[in-house]
C-alpha cells in the first residue's frame, strides 16, 4: 500500500486498514500504552489505511514546531491472484528518521503459527534501539523471509509473508520465494564441483594476496568461489580452498608432481618469508566483529562531523579540591550522594546560561548562528552497542542531587537500550567525561548539530606556589583537573571560547555558588 510522509502534526482521521503492523520500544511502559491507546491509532492512520509514525510523541501533540523529513512507513502489500492464494507481503519498516536499514534480531512468531491482533512479531534493531514490531489484524505467518539474525535489511525490503486462511499455509510457504534480496547469515557450507564450474565466471578481481596464495600453491582460480564486493576473490577464499582441497584440479604432469599441500610448501618455497609463513598458520587466528546499527551510525555521524564542522580547540586547568571538598560535605552531612561528573553538569549549564553565545548552533539553511532557549546538556553514556547521550535537559535551572538521580536513570536506561527518542534526540552542548580511567586531557569531536562538547580528564595531584593567610606564598598540593573544549568555529570564536572557559573556571573556584 501506498505511504505518506509525516512532516506536521496528524489529523484524526477514521478507516480500516487491512494488514498493518505498529512499533514500539521495547520494555516501555509508555510507548506501550500510548501505542494500545484507540485514539492514538486513529491518529496514526492515514488517509488510505496508510500508517503514520510520528518522529517523537511530541508530535502526536502538536507541540513540535519545525518539520521533520521522514521516510515512508513500510507496511504489508496485500496480493490477489486467481493462481495463487491471497497473500500479504510483511516489509521492513522505517522505524526513525535516520534509519535506512534494520536487522531482525528475533523472531516472536514461527511459520504456521496464528497472529491475533497486537500480538508481537519480531523485534528489528535499528540505528536508535530494539523495537517490537506488532500486528494489527489477525493472520497466520506463513513465511519468513529475513531469518533471526539476518543483517543490514534495507528499508522496503520483504521480510515475512502472512495469509488469512490456514488452508493456504502450506501453499504460499511453498510458492512464496525467500530470496527477496534479503542478506541473511547463512552458515558456510561446502559447494560440489558442479556447483563450483556454475560459479567460474563470478569473479570479476582478486587481490594481491590472494593472487600470491593462488600462485604459491598452483590453484585454477576458476574454481574458487568470490566473496568479496563485487565479485573480488579474497584471501580468505583461497585460504578456505587450500583447507579444504578445492581449486587445486590443474592438471600436473609427471615432472611436476602431485599440487604441494600447504603443510610442505610452506616449507619449501623459497619466495614464503617467514612473517609470511606465520600469517599463513595463523589465519584462523583472527575472528570478524560485526559492528551494530549504532555503531555504524556513530561512525558515519562522527567522521561526517570530523570533515565538515571546524574544529576549534580550547584547553584550561581547573582546581578541583573545592568541588571534591563539597562532594564530601555533602555526603557526610547531608547523605547526599553525587558524583563528581554531576557537579561538573552542573557547574557547565550554569556557564552556558551565562554565557548564551557559547549555547548555540549554526543552521546550514540560514547560514547564521542560532541561539538555543534552553540548556539542555548531553552526556555521553558507552554502552554494549556502542555510544549514547542521554540529555538532561534544563540542567542550569536543576539542583546538583536530582542532576545525580537524573543521570544515573538515563545511564540505567541507555545501556538496556531502553531510552525513548526524546531522552537522547537533541541537545545544545555535550560532555565527555574519562575521569574515572588513567586519561589527563583529550579532544572529543563535536555532536552535530551541537557546536560544542567539554572533554573531562582526571584529577592529578601537582605542587603549586599557593598564597596562604599570613600572606605568603608557599608551594602546596592541589588536585587539578583539564578540561578541553571543542567548538563549532562557525559558532566559537576566541572571545565566546575564552569567556564560556572563564565563567566555567569560575564556577570551580567558587562551587558553592552552584548551590544557590
Amino acid at each position: 500500500m501506498a505511504l505518506s510522509r509525516l512532516r506536521h502534526p496528524v489529523k484524526v482521521i477514521s478507516c480500516a486498514p487491512s494488514l498493518l503492523l505498529r512499533a514500539r520500544l521495547l520494555s516501555s511502559v509508555a510507548s506501550r500504552s500510548l501505542f494500545r491507546s484507540p485514539h492514538v491509532q486513529n491518529l496514526l492512520l492515514g488517509g488510505h489505511g496508510s500508517l503514520l509514525r510520528p518522529a517523537s510523541l511530541c508530535m502526536l501533540t502538536g507541540v513540535h514546531e519545525n518539520s521533520l523529513k521522514l521516510k515512508p512507513w513500510v507496511g504489508g502489500v496485500k496480493h490477489f491472484s486467481s493462481a495463487d492464494p491471497s497473500h500479504t507481503v510483511l516489509q521492513m519498516p522505517a522505524l526513525s528518521p535516520t534509519m535506512n536499514q534494520g536487522n531482525i534480531a528475533k523472531w516472536r512468531k514461527k511459520e504456521g503459527d496464528k497472529i491475533e491482533v497486537g500480538d508481537v512479531l519480531c523485534e528489528i534493531e535499528t540505528d536508535k534501539a530494539t523495537l517490537e514490531f506488532e500486528s494489527l489484524e489477525e493472520g497466520y505467518l506463513a513465511k519468513i523471509l529475513a531469518p533471526e539474525g539476518s543483517k543490514d535489511v534495507a528499508v522496503g525490503q520483504p521480510i515475512a509473508v502472512t495469509v488469512e486462511d490456514p488452508s493456504d499455509l502450506e501453499i504460499v510457504k511453498n510458492s512464496v520465494s525467500s530470496g527477496s534480496g534479503i542478506r541473511e547469515e547463512k552458515p558456510s557450507h561446502h559447494v560440489d564441483r558442479n556447483e563450483v564450474k556454475a560459479q567460474k565466471t563470478s569473479i570479476a578481481r582478486i587481490s594481491p594476496s590472494a593472487k600470491l596464495l593462488i600462485t604459491e600453491y598452483r590453484l585454477d582460480s576458476s574454481l574458487l568461489m568470490a566473496s568479496g564486493a563485487h565479485g573480488t576473490l579474497l584471501k580468505g577464499d583461497v585460504l578456505d580452498a587450500i583447507k579444504s582441497g578445492k581449486g587445486s584440479s590443474k592438471v600436473f604432469s609427471s615432472k611436476e608432481g602431485k599440487p604441494p599441500s600447504p603443510q610442505t610448501h610452506v616449507k619449501a618455497s623459497p619466495t614464503v618469508s617467514p612473517d609470511s609463513r606465520s600469517q599463513l598458520k595463523q589465519s584462523d587466528s583472527f575472528e570478524d566483529f560485526p559492528n551494530s546499527q549504532i555503531r555504524k551510525v556513530i561512525a558515519r555521524r562522527l567522521l561526517d562531523s570530523k570533515q565538515n564542522t571546524p574544529h576549534l580547540y580550547l584547553s584550561s586547568d581547573v582546581i578541583l579540591d573545592p568541588l571534591l571538598s563539597l562532594r564530601k560535605e555533602l555526603k557526610e552531612q547531608h547523605d547526599v550522594k553525587v558524583s563528581v561528573n554531576d557537579i561538573v553538569i552542573k557547574a557547565v549549564a550554569v556557564a552556558l546560561r551565562n554565557v548564551p553565545e557559547a549555547n548555540a548552533y549554526w543552521s546550514v539553511e540560514k547560514g547564521e548562528v542560532i541561539l538555543c532557549d534552553s540548556v539542555d546538556i548531553s552526556i555521553a553514556v558507552a554502552t554494549e552497542k556502542g555510544l549514547m547521550t542521554p540529555i538532561v535537559r534544563n540542567a542550569d535551572q536543576k539542583t546538583i542531587s536530582s542532576i545525580s538521580l537524573e543521570v544515573k536513570e538515563l545511564a540505567e536506561k541507555a545501556r538496556a537500550g531502553k531510552l525513548l527518542p526524546n531522552e537522547f534526540q537533541g541537545g545544545t552542548f555535550s560532555i565527555s567525561n574519562l575521569g574515572m580511567f588513567p586519561v589527563d586531557n583529550f579532544c572529543a569531536i563535536i555532536n552535530p548539530p551541537q557546536s560544542g562538547i567539554l572533554a573531562v580528564g582526571r584529577g592529578n595531584k601537582v605542587v603549586e606556589p599557593v598564597i596562604g593567610s599570613d600572606g605568603v606564598e608557599k608551594p602546596a598540593i592541589v588536585t587539578k583537573m583539564n578540561l578541553t573544549l571543542s567548538a563549532d568555529h562557525r559558532v566559537f570564536d576566541g572571545k565566546v571560547g575564552g569567556a564560556f572557559l572563564s565563567a566555567l573556571r569560575s564556577n570551580f573556584s567558587d562551587i558553592r555558588r552552584l548551590l544557590l
